[in-house]
């Protein structure tokens, strides 16, 4: 069954999550998904992610396993790294071009320091750090915001999911 985007109206394939064209989380219909237990409970979308090992390789992880001990950040488009996921550790997190970066996007449209994320309190914050080509969250462009569940975070070319359960 093909899931129509109801941003764009891109059809997508039976297992999608998020739309191929433009990014935006596909309507789920009461039992909707993958076969096997793919759907999660109450037929909620679950995200395939990864984590990269020691060698480079992508290797599979649920959800469950990334938000472990906190937030992560998910790519949900960009640079064929779908499904990435960076659990979200520390004080902060530097976002960048920069190969030391802890979320690092090796693309020219992202700055090498291009933004930090932040923990001020209980809660998540998204500073951008004077990038070129901005630092966007909901389609909006941002100095600072502070992160919900389920935000889109877009710097250069890459979508990103902030997942805070």
């Amino acid at each position: 069954m093909a899931l129509h985007c109801t941003e764009c109206g891109f059809v997508n394939g039976e297992g999608a999550n998020y739309c191929q064209r433009c990014g935006a989380l596909l309507p789920r219909t009461e039992g909707a998904g993958a076969e096997g237990g793919a759907g999660g409970a109450g037929g909620d979308p679950i995200t395939a992610t990864y984590r990269i090992d020691e060698t480079g390789e992508l290797v599979p992880m649920e959800m469950d396993e990334a938000m472990r001990h906190g937030p992560a950040l998910v790519i949900r488009a960009g640079g064929g790294r779908v499904g990435e996921s960076f659990p979200v550790e520390g004080e902060r997190m530097s976002i960048g071009r920069r190969p030391d970066s802890e979320v690092f996007l090796d693309d020219v449209t992202v700055s090498r320091d291009h933004a930090l994320l932040i923990h001020r309190g209980e809660d998540w914050h998204l500073d951008d750090c004077g990038s070129l080509n901005g630092t966007y969250v909901n389609r909006s462009r941002i100095e600072s915001h502070h992160l919900q569940e389920g935000d889109e975070v877009q710097i250069g070319k890459y979508k990103l999911t902030f997942h805070a359960r």
